[in-house]
């Protein structure tokens, strides 16, 4: 049985991953961090349609929390698909920026996604597919997410240097950067900035977490065989790089 651990798999963009690899045939072992039951309930979903998963928590920056999982009877099995997708987002102007908050999400969105490969990358399979989770403001940055941006950034650069090294193994690593997506960064909108988002996307839409899913499944699969180190932009066209 193939395997894939999505961390973030609990919820918003990261449930709509695990819900999809599911329906593709892998087995999902997805984290969370201390919000237990939106995983279980997504557990549940994808066992009732006839294929295994399970839950654990896990602080990703925390590197015994992140030990802990790679003893996890699947990941020592072997892991075919590894999508690096937990993250934090703090609201707040980059000239109010402190050191405190840069390292708090620095040490979530950068650190936690290089634990987390670090203590499986000896558990991945000879063709593994790895799919980090950036953002369309890891590349256009924002007035009111400095630290969010710079983190996006140094996953983008760090993933496509992985990237550049794991290709003679056969291994894969590949980069999704999500525009506006309908998911908790965005539950604060008034109706108002609401519309006014959709008017900006060309698209005239928010994107939907499947949005997001779907691009995932397509890079691990085997129709994208020839794509790595790529940086894959899903924003209905609000931003071209």
């Amino acid at each position: 049985m193939r395997t894939a651990l999505v961390t973030g798999g609990g919820r918003g963009i990261g449930a709509a991953i695990s819900r999809r690899l599911a329906k593709d045939g892998y087995r999902i072992l997805l984290t969370y961090c201390n919000a237990s039951k939106p995983a279980e309930m997504v557990v549940d979903e994808i066992r009732d349609s006839g294929i295994d998963a399970v839950a654990a928590n896990c602080d990703v920056t925390d590197a015994r929390e992140v030990a802990l999982l790679a003893t996890h009877p699947w990941v020592i099995e072997g892991i075919d698909v590894l999508v690096l997708n937990h993250g934090r987002y703090d609201r707040i102007d980059a000239k109010d920026l402190d050191l405190t908050h840069l390292r708090r999400t620095m040490s979530t969105n950068f650190e936690g996604a290089f634990l987390v490969w670090d203590s499986v990358k000896n558990q991945l399979s000879s063709d593994a597919r790895i799919c980090v989770i950036g953002s369309q403001l890891g590349t256009r940055g924002s007035s009111h997410g400095a630290d969010y941006s710079a983190s996006k950034a140094a996953l983008a650069t760090w993933a496509r240097s992985l990237a550049q090294s794991l290709a003679p193994e056969g291994k894969r690593v590949n980069i999704v950067a999500p525009g506006f997506v309908d998911t908790d960064i965005l539950a604060g909108d008034s109706p108002e900035k609401r519309s006014s988002r959709k008017e900006e996307v060309p698209l005239k839409r928010i994107g939907t977490p499947e949005d997001i899913a779907g691009t995932v499944s397509f890079l691990v699969g085997n129709e994208s065989n020839y794509i790595t180190g790529a940086v894959i932009h899903v924003n209905g066209g609000l931003y071209l790089p």
